[in-house]
């Protein structure tokens, strides 16, 4: 089992159910963090004292107070652990039930689980650290798995990708079609790229292109 575990999450009533979980498994060196900043600093201090963590369970969204984080969620300090400490265990433990982000966590940051926050998430992260520890299988809870199969999920193509790189850029949505023309990029025609872009602010949830930017910038997308 994990010898070493970093716990990030800003609530102190799971940050229990959370200790307790450990415990029953066995696992008595974890360490709590409630920023995402101080996380990351107890991982790049065990890595220089030769005494990593095996194992790292966070959150995605936290609570903002008077501090000035310079790593904001969850998704970044993910990210950043990663680049560190590229063999940790990764588990994201959160109420985060949107498909698509959850599959940019595991597909552009190598998580190994993801425990969905509700009535039956203690008994799924206990089955997700066994799991995670045992074997190179990744642990989804139940209700998010069935949701990432479904077949009629959107999905984010390489044209969408092109797309929100352009408007990334300042590119202005009606000049997108030259550009793609310029550079061989097809489809590129002016309503297909409307389409495109008012599709993926619908499932976004985007006020706007600047809001989608910002969005996909934070997932990890683009």
């Amino acid at each position: 089992m994990f010898k070493k575990v970093l716990v990030a999450e800003d609530f102190d009533s799971i940050n229990l159910g959370i200790e307790q979980t450990l415990k029953d498994l066995g696992i008595e060196d974890f360490h709590h963090s409630k920023y995402c900043d101080e996380a990351f600093l107890k991982v790049r201090a065990a890595i220089q004292k030769n005494e990593p963590y095996d194992l790292l369970i966070s959150d995605l969204s936290f609570k903002s107070d008077h501090r000035i984080p310079a790593i904001a969620n969850g998704d970044e300090l993910i990210q950043q652990v990663r680049e560190v400490q590229p063999n940790i265990r990764i588990i994201a433990y959160s109420v985060e039930d949107k498909g698509y982000r959850i599959k940019s966590l595991f597909d552009n940051f190598g998580i190994n689980g993801f425990v969905l926050k509700g009535r039956n998430s203690i008994e799924e992260l206990k089955k997700a650290i066994t799991m995670v520890f045992s074997s190179d299988q990744k642990f989804i809870s139940p209700e998010i798995a069935s949701a990432l199969q479904e077949k009629n999920n959107f999905e984010i193509d390489d044209l969408d990708i092109q797309i929100i790189k352009q408007l990334s850029m300042g590119i202005a949505q009606d000049d997108i079609t030259e550009t793609f023309k310029e550079l061989g990029i097809k489809p590129n025609s002016k309503s297909t790229i409307e389409k495109r872009i008012a599709k993926l602010k619908d499932f976004f949830k985007a006020n706007n292109t600047t809001h989608l930017v910002s969005i996909t910038k934070d997932m990890g997308i683009i």
